[in-house]
């Protein structure tokens, strides 16, 4: 089973992103694995997130979001977590704006895996508590933890 602290790094892990709105915020996250992530394009990396939401939102209640697609040259799973410093409308099935978001990108021939680790992302987002450590953390080391921690079971 793949875990999440193999696929997040401490440094796509960033707290006080600025929002602006829900293009704005997936060419953030494009930007930010096109830095990190030698073989990754930003500009790919953004195109395939919004054709992904064109498909439907991916922000599903409780001001979350899991932006996640498939993408050619991704050769393993590879995620992201940011915290907005303000919310954005991102079309979310509650009608809530959006300030937390994991996002996470699988390699074009997805498995069964890759979606057990969509339903990891979920259901630990699901969780009051962990959302709440999410959105009280205050560095980007910080916001990794907390992911660590919940897999480790603490």
């Amino acid at each position: 089973m793949i875990r999440l602290e193999t696929i997040l790094t401490p440094g796509r892990s960033l707290v006080n992103v600025p929002g602006g709105s829900k293009k704005r915020v997936l060419e953030q996250i494009g930007n930010l694995i096109g830095e990190q992530v030698p073989d990754m394009e930003a500009q790919e990396v953004f195109e395939s997130l919004v054709a992904r939401e064109k498909l439907g939102s991916t922000g599903f209640g409780n001001g979350i979001a899991i932006p996640h697609c498939r993408l050619k040259g991704c050769h393993t799973p590879i995620s992201a977590l940011l915290h907005l410093k303000s919310p954005v409308d991102f079309d979310a099935i509650d009608g809530e704006p959006v300030d937390l978001l994991f996002v996470l990108l699988v390699p074009e021939a997805a498995t069964d895996a890759h979606l057990e680790l969509l339903r990891q992302i979920a259901e630990m987002l699901d969780k009051k508590d962990i959302r709440e450590k999410l959105r009280s953390a205050e560095s980007n080391e910080a916001l990794y933890k907390v992911v660590l921690d919940f897999q480790n079971g603490s």
